[in-house]
């Protein structure tokens, strides 16, 4: 869990998308499923992390917001001084659920895609 209380602050406001995708570029990349979302590489890289807002909903309780990552990966390799692999960095995309608490700004992750 994580707190996201400026995106709680910006709901319904016009705002809301470009605080979302700030607050979530802020937290530390080990809370966010980059490397359970894998399907070209074998180890996630967050440094080129950017963030796409696809859809959202609210209920009395939450806001949910589905959400595209971009990052890259690498496929790690055994590095020897002969291994002639050049360690090449691939494009990576997952889809996430992101619920935040209406009450708390705490927020849950959960990977779709």
């Amino acid at each position: 869990m994580f707190d996201l209380p400026l995106s709680l602050k910006a709901w319904g406001t016009d705002s809301f998308d470009a605080t979302f995708k700030q607050e979530m570029l802020s937290l530390d990349a080990n809370l966010l499923p980059l490397q359970q979302g894998l399907q070209n590489s074998s180890y996630a890289l967050s440094d080129k992390l950017t963030v796409m807002v696809l859809n959202t909903d609210h209920d009395e309780s939450s806001i949910t917001i589905k959400a595209g990552l971009f990052y890259n990966g690498i496929i790690a390799g055994c590095n020897c001084a002969d291994d002639p692999t050049p360690v090449d960095e691939t494009n990576e995309y997952c889809e996430v659920v992101i619920c935040i608490s209406r009450q708390t700004s705490q927020s849950t992750i959960k990977l779709v895609k």
